[in-house]
């Protein structure tokens, strides 16, 4: 069974090992922790989980079979500097944005294996969506460990590295749109003298019941128009996002997130 050391035991770091834990069949053992910066953290997840926590990953990283890194993009060269003397065959994974096989390869030993997963926050659930991709020198059993990795925490699919960075807001940053939707209509509904809980019960209802939906035999468009009577109360509603530019407001917020992730990855 192939081991795994997790460089970096953040929400997703956490989200991946406890799906991990979680599934009927273990796939991975041991799993290692390492979070060189906080040590009761560390403590806190080796009480929850069965995991083995390391202060210094260095001497675990040359033992292991995979090496998943959780940590923010700009965090990565230096680890990827300390990582390349000690690479042997591991295969070497990244849940960063904006950060691919190739930007891996280009900072590792010649013939690494290298795989990205670009998950969400819904892996916290157990329900992301995560894109993923695997280098040229990954075999069809390291493509097989990335596909574990992400059937722990949800539901996958595999693109292109130039597609997943084009769309990593869609998957990876869009959940923040629809959360700061849902704040704002939860401030609207409170604002009509409803509480809190029955706020946050009104939208997230309406949310899972939509997104539902879209799971459905019909698409977006036709789940719209099956709501929006012509000339009536929705179709008021659908004008007034169109004239405040609803879609270029979305098209524009997309270009945001994917820009400033190469500007990161470069």
């Amino acid at each position: 069974m192939p081991s795994i050391l997790f460089i970096g035991a953040g929400r997703m770091a956490e989200a991946i090992f406890a799906g991990l834990l979680k599934q009927p069949e273990q796939t991975f053992s041991p799993i290692y922790v390492s979070n060189q910066t906080n040590k009761q953290h560390l403590q806190d997840l080796e009480n929850k989980y069965d995991i083995h926590t390391v202060a210094d990953w260095e001497e675990v990283a040359k033992t292991v079979d995979v090496i998943l890194l959780a940590a923010p993009p700009s965090a990565h060269p230096q680890l990827l500097q300390q990582l390349s003397s000690l690479i042997s065959g591991q295969l070497i994974v990244t849940v960063a944005a904006g950060i691919g096989p190739s930007d891996l390869g280009a900072q590792l030993p010649r013939d690494t294996a290298t795989a990205w997963i670009m998950p969400n926050t819904a892996a916290q659930a157990g329900a992301s969506i995560s894109l993923y991709t695997v280098g040229a020198n990954a075999t069809v059993e390291h493509k097989q460990l990335v596909v574990q990795l992400v059937g722990a925490i949800g539901k996958g699919e595999e693109l292109t590295e130039a597609q997943i960075h084009e769309l990593t807001a869609i998957t990876g940053s869009a959940p923040a749109f629809v959360y700061e939707f849902a704040l704002q209509l939860e401030s609207i509904a409170k604002s009509y003298g409803i509480t809190d809980a029955q706020a946050k019960k009104l939208v997230s209802a309406m949310l899972d019941g939509s997104a539902q939906m879209l799971k459905s035999e019909f698409s977006a468009a036709e789940l719209r128009d099956q709501v929006t009577t012509p000339g009536g109360a929705t179709d008021a509603g659908l004008k007034s996002l169109n004239r405040d530019d609803f879609q270029a407001s979305i098209a524009r917020a997309v270009s945001a997130v994917t820009d400033h992730a190469k500007k990161k990855s470069n």
